[in-house]
């Protein structure tokens, strides 16, 4: 018995072993010692094993961070996956041809000082997609929003990973780099809710009864079409100006983005009432005193 199971031991390591071994030794064999190159069959097939490795993991990762977004920001995904695919597969290569014994330094080292270069020329760029990334994945900014940066307001219709494109109150494409969106103050006016609080703002000459402009602005804010019945509208007595009393309407709107219209309108009913019941909107005045010299 332990005859038999030593000569099946010799078999496995000789003949079977051996042979597998002497298949994956073929290939190229140049020099001899520390400077020779061996580029083997058995290091094609672990370059390949580390390729299909790679791939496997990668797609599982994109399945893992894209598993609960819609179908069109899972697509956003896929450039930023190829390009990863291609550093992996180039580290690959690499690292399989130091170990068949070719010096890779000089690569390497070449390598190093055109991706600075690349590094440093799209910086901007990259600022740009990695704030893409986290628009997409922590939902801080979606289609409809209506963003204010840098004094100009839009609503948002399209979030790439580079740029993302509102259409602003006059009709026109505001594109925005991503980077804004983390590095800027930004004002989300629907980040939580739909609904926003607006004013408008008017002054009356001193002596007028407030509780009628009260009363007028509320009936504005009350009968204007955009305006929400809940929460109700409400007038704050805002100071003593120069020339004039000063009064603002506050009201609740769930349409934001046409603000101005709104606004408008209601200036418009704002000063017919007070036509109609003598209410007057001065104009700034000042007393000048002309002090004579005498020669």
């Amino acid at each position: 018995m332990q005859q038999d199971g030593k000569e099946i031991k010799e078999i496995i390591e000789k003949d079977i072993w051996g042979t597998i071994k002497e298949f994956l030794d073929l290939g190229f064999h140049l020099g001899s010692g520390e400077k020779s190159i061996h580029l083997t069959v058995g290091l094609l097939l672990l370059l390949t094993l580390a390729l299909f490795a790679a791939n496997f993991i990668l797609k599982w990762l994109r399945y893992l961070l894209t598993r609960k977004m819609e179908r069109e920001d899972k697509q956003k995904f896929v450039s930023i996956f190829k390009f990863i695919h291609y550093v992996v597969y180039l580290v690959a290569v690499l690292v399989t041809l130091s170990a068949a014994g070719i010096d890779i330094t000089l690569i390497i080292t070449a390598s190093a000082a055109l991706f600075v270069g690349l590094g440093l020329a799209l910086q901007e760029l990259f600022k740009d997609i990695l704030g893409g990334i986290f628009i997409i994945v922590d939902k801080s900014l979606q289609v409809g929003d209506i963003v204010e940066v840098d004094g100009k307001v839009g609503k948002v219709f399209e979030i790439k990973l580079r740029t993302t494109r509102a259409i602003t109150r006059d009709d026109k494409v505001l594109i925005l780099p991503n980077h804004k969106f983390i590095s800027d103050i930004v004002y989300n006016y629907t980040q939580n809710h739909k609904t926003t609080r607006e004013k408008v703002s008017v002054g009356v000459a001193y002596g007028s009864d407030v509780e009628l402009v009260t009363q007028i602005l509320q009936q504005v804010a009350t009968e204007q079409k955009q305006v929400l019945k809940n929460p109700k509208p409400f007038v704050l007595f805002d100071d003593f100006g120069d020339s004039a009393l000063v009064f603002s309407i506050h009201f609740f709107t769930n349409d934001s983005f046409s603000d101005p219209k709104i606004k408008s309108e209601m200036r418009y009913k704002i000063n017919t009432k007070f036509k109609e019941n003598n209410v007057t909107i001065p104009f700034p005045q000042r007393d000048v005193h002309i002090f004579q010299q005498k020669s």
